[in-house]
């Protein structure tokens, strides 16, 4: 297709928060031309998501972002837990998870991860165009979409087009595509608030309540403290309205007064997915495709995985003739739509045990709150247990076993414990000589073909751009690992090479003999 500039456009993207900005960003680094619209004049500058799962930081690793990330966040944050009287610290970054280079959840402001992967884009050349309003669109082999921008009716014409404006999405409508789910009871209400009093500084603190918890975290952007509680849907306290919310602070245990709110907002929650994520050229990712509550902060992470598994299948779809790309593309409803109903149902469990206002849940709360202080370091100590769930809500269990780009060989013997259509652990590995991290050796943008020691593979070990192949010295045996570009392993075999040129083939990565 060609752009009204000239150029030609593979992906036009609607939406400029982190998932549009991340999908932006992976599809122009596998080689499509992008382009970025929002309807907004500007960035935001209030964060609605503090968390980044290690998960998400592996997958964007390869893009050359997680430095600045690491340096804005704090990895390895502390925790104080308020149950009445008592105060148990908790530290998350001592679990260290395993088979990661991130061992913990980064806490940063969902507008530093925003304002690093524009950064991203910029030096790349792409720039957000703000005040860009999508319209509408039709498709003709791809898409023809109407923008307003600045009050003029345009045309952008693109192969794809990526959905990623939020739970209001103009292009799920356009596409007709349901919306599927309900609203919760409760809103949350955030605030940045001055405070005095005995709370510790850089600490995350979370009181306990009858009617809920109550999050006090060291990332406001208007003043030192944000604060994150549920709340019924009405508006007989106001938002700012210092006496309510300094009454929550005081049934959470939380020792301070409130000296100012400069900012504060109410939030509806939903939980809902889309019903389906694709129509023809229209694909959906982030808030666009599910909205979830807000506990286990899975909403941002699950948007930038959705870009991550989307991105590089459209810039190598772009490339694919005709019907050819059709199995790429199916994939992406085929994986990432059941890992959002598990997320659903994971983060709805969670809600109804955080902020649930039937009798069940009040008393868990009440329960814990008063036999929960000797109770969280026993738990603390069930590593096992506590790493399982942990893995669990930093997304590292995910898996697209069931994915029509997962192929499993079951034949001989693989160095790579993970089947096909899970994440590759890391591992120590030998490549070249030299011992490095299998992450490490991984972190570039292109699909990682790993042949073991003895693996015979006719091309010559160098890179075609979407494709590089490394001898791994250290893992004995003549099997077959092909690592995807979101750090899933698509093809694995323990009898050499048989069926990867057929994968490679497959998603348009296939290598060029020289």
């Amino acid at each position: 297709m060609i752009a009204p500039d000239g150029e030609p456009l593979d992906v036009l993207i609607v939406g400029a928060g982190t998932t549009g900005l991340a999908a932006a960003l992976f599809a122009h680094d596998y080689g499509a031309h992008v382009r970025i619209i929002d309807r907004r004049p500007d960035a935001p500058r209030f964060s609605r998501a503090f968390l980044v799962q290690p998960r998400t930081l592996e997958v964007l690793r390869p893009h050359g972002v997680i430095d600045e990330l690491l340096a804005l966040g704090d990895p390895s944050p502390q925790v104080h837990l308020h149950l009445r009287r008592r105060c148990v610290p908790v530290r998350p970054g001592e679990l260290r998870l395993p088979n990661t280079a991130f061992p913990n959840f980064l806490l940063v402001r969902q507008a530093d991860v925003e304002a690093v992967l524009r950064r991203a884009l910029r030096n790349r050349g792409v720039e957000v165009e703000w005040e860009s309003q999508f319209t509408s669109y039709r498709a003709d082999k791809g898409v023809v979409c109407e923008v307003t921008h600045h009050g003029v009716r345009r045309q952008i014409a693109a192969r794809f087009l990526i959905g990623c404006d939020g739970s209001t999405s103009t292009v799920r409508a356009t596409a007709g595509i349901s919306w599927d789910g309900a609203a919760y009871p409760r809103e949350i209400l955030l605030a940045d608030v001055e405070l005095d009093g005995d709370v510790q500084p850089g600490i995350a603190h979370i009181g306990l309540h009858r009617q809920g918890l109550l999050f006090l975290l060291p990332t406001g952007e208007a003043a030192q403290w944000r604060v994150l509680t549920a709340q019924p849907p009405n508006r007989t306290h106001a938002p700012t309205d210092r006496h309510h919310l300094q009454h929550l602070f005081d049934r959470a245990h939380l020792h301070a007064h409130i000296t100012g709110i400069p900012w504060s907002e109410r939030v509806r929650v939903q939980h809902r997915i889309a019903s389906r994520y694709r129509r023809g050229p229209v694909f959906l990712a982030g808030d666009a495709a599910h909205t979830f509550s807000p506990a286990g902060g899975q909403g941002m992470n699950t948007g930038i995985q959705d870009a991550a598994g989307l991105g590089w299948k459209l810039a190598f779809a772009a490339r694919l003739p005709g019907r050819s790309n059709a199995t790429l593309l199916r994939s992406y409803a085929a994986e990432r739509r059941p890992v959002a109903q598990q997320v659903l149902l994971l983060t709805h469990l969670l809600f109804w045990a955080e902020a649930g206002r039937g009798p069940v849940p009040s008393l868990l709360r009440i329960a814990f709150s008063s036999a929960g202080a000797p109770l969280v370091p026993l738990l603390l100590r069930r590593r096992r247990l506590l790493t399982y769930a942990v893995q669990l809500l930093a997304q590292l269990r995910r898996h697209y076993r069931h994915s029509p780009l997962t192929v499993e060989d079951a034949r001989g013997s693989t160095a790579v414990a993970a089947p096909a259509g899970e994440r590759i652990p890391d591992e120590e590995v030998t490549v070249n000589g030299a011992r490095q991290q299998l992450h490490h050796l991984i972190a570039t943008p292109a699909i990682h073909m790993l042949l073991q020691r003895d693996t015979s593979w006719e091309v010559p070990l160098i890179p075609n751009g979407r494709l590089r192949v490394h001898r791994v010295r250290s893992w004995p045996g003549t099997g077959t690992v092909i690592v995807r570009p979101d750090g899933y392993i698509g093809f694995r075999s323990g009898s050499g090479t048989q069926g990867a040129t057929e994968w490679l083939t497959l998603v348009g990565a296939s290598p060029t003999r020289s």
